[in-house]
């Protein structure tokens, strides 16, 4: 409902938390009493951080319209407004007379952003306060003793699980107040068409909408049939891309459709019903958002994450300068079925199984000697999850210039990771159809197979489908030359 407009409102700025549930936010603004104006600030230049990926601009309109929908049921909208962050939000209060702005906190570069913001608001009067919505714990309350940040993994979750409990999710307020928007905010105010976030020419979303519904209801069903169907099964499943096995949330996540304390607290729920207070399966899968914790902290202490090396001897890296290569791992032609697989789901879909992300990932590193940036920077703009965290920090990994990261001397055989996790090859049949017909026992081999196999398969190599555009064992001996030099 709507009370009168003289009395001053507060502003609720949505920016990674496009949901009403477990909102700290927004729980305190409407505990306040005041009317809610309820906005979201698009800057088409990425302002302090780099632009959204094509994906995840599809991702962010209909999240943007879903929002609007939910506040539209409780008696309110999104006021969607497009520029500079700063500049918008304090244009906002001024034309509002808002005398308090709350928001959930971000944790890469645009946090300097949101300081300044909330230092000039403060002298001025305007009540200001900020929240932790997108995390477990806060990357500066999971230190090392000497006060220092992680940097193995295994230690910052013990660390991090030996902190208090993880609070309950906060219901949505039970009492919507909110302020109605004189003419002026209309005025200057867009709506999201006009933010032109969907493909046009050509469109190339059709997988993406046929793969995913994007809202927060979408979410938390997500959500409920995992924890009901599949953590049971997870740590034995969860490598599996021919499974069904995994959550598939990282979007919501992503974009705060969910919270990871709905996701902690739903878990252990499910664990509880079973009589048990943390299984195996369990204590996998809420590892993975402890995985999720440990980058956004590694991304809090080293804010270019996405273009620096956590270990800078990597920077001496010999890397290739490879376009063909680049194009053929983008494109799914590289010859090596669960490669590309793994890319055609990534194009179709916007999404990619975490076992073949590793396998993709060390490919275009190792096997082709490709500076991981380049891999990095195509799943930015691919990924539905594309997360500034989590990307950069996985790609890191993978290479070895990370944080915990993996040796660089560990380079996956493409071949035997399809045989152990897609070893009857429904998965590489799926978005390989070329090789549809091929037997489990070549599929992933597909050019050291007998003549007469591939005769019956219809696969001829180098026309219907490529050969590998490098051999296996020379890649490996040339990446562990190149990361030789390094040492010397």
């Amino acid at each position: 409902m709507s009370i009168g407009s003289a009395v001053r409102p507060a502003l609720v700025w949505f920016r990674d938390d496009l949901r009403v549930t477990d909102h700290p936010a927004l729980a305190h603004a409407a505990g306040t009493g005041r009317p809610l104006v309820c906005a979201y600030v698009f800057d088409r230049s990425g302002g302090s951080t780099r632009p959204l990926g094509a994906a995840a601009r599809w991702w962010l309109d209909g999240a943007l319209r879903a929002l609007d929908a939910t506040l539209a049921k409780r008696g309110g909208r999104l006021v969607v407004l497009e520029g500079d962050e700063r500049d918008t939000i304090e244009r906002l209060v001024d034309t509002l007379g808002a005398v308090a702005v709350y928001w959930n906190r971000r944790y890469d570069v645009r946090r300097n952003t949101d300081a300044a913001l909330k230092r000039s608001l403060r002298e001025r009067g305007v009540t200001v306060e900020s929240f932790n919505g997108a995390l477990l714990n806060e990357p500066w309350d999971v230190l090392t003793a000497a006060g220092t940040p992680f940097q193995v993994f295994s230690a910052y979750w013990r660390a991090a699980r030996r902190r208090a409990a993880v609070p309950a999710p906060l219901a949505e307020p039970v009492e919507w107040h909110f302020h109605p928007s004189p003419a002026d905010i209309a005025r200057c105010a867009t709506d999201v068409d006009a933010l032109g976030l969907l493909p046009v020419a050509p469109d190339w979303a059709g997988g993406l909408r046929n793969t995913w519904r994007v809202s927060e209801a979408d979410a938390l069903a997500r959500l409920d049939a995992f924890v009901a169907d599949n953590l049971l099964g997870y740590g034995a499943d969860r490598d599996r891309p021919d499974h069904a096995a995994t959550s598939r949330v990282s979007p919501y996540l992503r974009f705060g459709q969910l919270s990871p304390r709905q996701v902690w607290h739903a878990a252990l729920a499910a664990a509880h019903t079973r009589g048990g207070t943390l299984d195996t399966n369990t204590d996998k899968f809420v590892a993975e958002l402890g995985w999720r914790e440990f980058n956004a902290s590694l991304l809090y202490h080293h804010p270019d994450l996405a273009v620096a090396n956590v270990r800078t001897r990597f920077e001496a890296m010999p890397w290739r300068d490879d376009p063909s290569g680049l194009a053929a791992w983008q494109r799914g032609e590289t010859g090596y079925p669960l490669v590309d697989a793994g890319m055609r789901e990534l194009w179709a879909t916007g999404w990619m199984h975490n076992r073949v992300r590793m396998v993709v990932a060390s490919f275009l590193i190792k096997h082709l000697l490709i500076d991981w940036r380049a891999g990095e920077a195509w799943f930015w703009d691919t990924l539905v999850d594309a997360d500034a965290a989590n990307n950069a920090a996985n790609w890191q990994w993978v290479a070895g210039c990370g944080a915990d990261a993996a040796p660089y001397f560990r380079i996956f055989n493409p071949v035997e990771q399809g045989r152990k996790f897609d070893p009857q090859g429904d998965y590489v049949r799926r978005w390989v159809p070329e090789l549809a017909a091929m037997p489990a026992a070549w599929i992933h081999e597909s050019w050291s197979a007998p003549d007469a196999v591939l005769r019956a398969a219809r696969l001829t190599l180098g026309d219907t489908y490529p050969y590998p555009i490098v051999e296996h064992g020379a890649a490996r001996r040339r990446a562990l030359d190149a990361f030789a030099t390094l040492k010397n």
